[in-house]
């Protein structure tokens, strides 16, 4: 009975990571909130990196054919100088330069960032900050396309999904709330959001893949640890198709709103 409630929890902690993670609340800080509640206590970031990768096979299932044809079309443009490939080209080299900001970040200060600002404390205050974030950007509507991205832009973005290692702070969030405050159109904040999330998503998986390997829970906890990477794989498929269908009505207010009380309700009740 015993392993029938771990595992249970395991796949909630894994559905909690999958309904988070495309939409603008935070996964790690929902993370952090779930394993409170559950009693759990997961040393390391293996875990973390694990259902992170069950989302990231969900957003490339999602986007595989705008990534086929940026591919293709950024081939195009190197090999055969096609001009109308070139903004593809470019919309790749732009989600190159905006990873780079998170993944200094991420390389250099990791452990530091998940150790100084682990806390609940730290948890509701940061989703307090998404909430106003998204509630300052609710009415933008830009005109910005794919092609017309700068470099600038990519940087500013990419600057954001680096604030975004802070636990509470929504990378899809952050990232969109910057997108859109650059004049970016909401689907071109959306697209651009979740195709940055797989270069640095991958990096994640490579820094951690000694520690998931010698994780001295991995071989007791397979079960428990499969059964969240299903849970976050599907439930990661189905909300961002939903919240695709969000970005398209403009609904984010509804969103702070969620962090408001969620950010509220954890400082009162788990500080």
């Amino acid at each position: 009975m015993e392993q029938f409630w771990l595992n249970l929890k395991y796949a909630l902690l894994g559905l909690f990571q999958g309904l988070t993670e495309p939409i603008p609340v935070s996964s790690s800080g929902h993370l952090i909130i779930a394993q409170n509640l559950f009693g759990l206590h997961i040393e390391g970031l293996s875990f973390e990196v694990l259902v992170n990768f069950a989302s990231l096979l969900a957003v490339l299932l999602i986007y595989r054919e705008d990534i086929i044809r940026l591919g293709k079309n950024s081939w195009a443009y190197l090999i055969r100088r096609e001009e109308a490939a070139r903004s593809d080209f470019m919309f790749i080299v732009y989600l190159v330069l905006a990873t780079i900001p998170a993944g200094v970040v991420g390389f250099l200060f990791n452990d530091m960032i998940s150790e100084t600002f682990k806390g609940m404390t730290t948890v509701g205050v940061t989703l307090l900050l998404t909430g106003v974030a998204l509630w300052l950007i609710r009415n933008l509507r830009g005109r910005k396309s794919d092609a017309q991205l700068k470099a600038k832009d990519a940087l500013l973005i990419g600057l954001a999904q680096a604030v975004a290692l802070i636990p509470g702070i929504s990378r899809s969030g952050a990232t969109i709330v910057a997108a859109l405050g650059l004049g970016l159109k909401q689907s071109t904040a959306l697209r651009f959001s979740f195709l940055m999330y797989i270069p640095i998503s991958i990096g994640g998986m490579i820094l951690e893949t000694k520690e998931l390997v010698r994780d001295p829970e991995l071989a007791s906890r397979a079960l428990p640890y499969t059964l969240a990477f299903i849970f976050s794989f599907v439930a990661t498929y189905y909300a961002l198709r939903w919240f695709m269908g969000i970005m398209e009505r403009g609904n984010l207010k509804y969103f702070s709103w969620y962090c408001f009380a969620a950010g509220t309700l954890v400082l009162i009740f788990l500080t």
